[in-house]
């Protein structure tokens, strides 16, 4: 008797465990606690040099640019005229002396009240 009562448990187990299984959603269960052999953390190449953290208003706050950052903050500005040439040229001679450039290709000036009151001597914007 007692090995019919091992085979029957056995039985019993092997029906609750195929119930389990077949049961919807399951699969994402075993999923969950199961690592998938494709999840690996991604490869990290160092970096030759630090970049500067791009925060919102990074380059676009008094003082917040490096001097050798300014030709590509001024590319950006310059992007969407047809005189690139001088533009580039006072961009450049405005971002060297306030260490910022507004954002965009137009306007926005109120960010960079240096850029922003540097005049011509007729009282024009010196600053693109």
């Amino acid at each position: 008797m007692a090995m019919e009562s091992k085979v029957g448990f056995v039985v019993a187990c092997i029906v609750i465990v195929f119930m389990l299984l077949s049961q919807e959603g399951q699969g994402m269960l075993i999923a969950k606690h199961c690592p998938s052999p494709t999840s690996q953390p991604p490869a990290i190449s160092p970096s030759p040099t630090p970049q500067p953290i791009k925060f919102p208003m990074y380059g676009v706050t008094p003082g917040s640019l490096h001097p050798q950052e300014c030709p590509d903050r001024c590319a950006g500005r310059c992007s969407a005229t047809a005189y690139k040439k001088p533009c580039m040229f006072f961009c450049q001679k405005c971002c060297e002396k306030c260490l910022c450039v507004p954002p965009g290709t137009y306007g926005n000036k109120q960010f960079c009240p240096c850029y922003n009151d540097w005049k011509t001597k007729r009282g024009g914007p010196k600053c693109p």
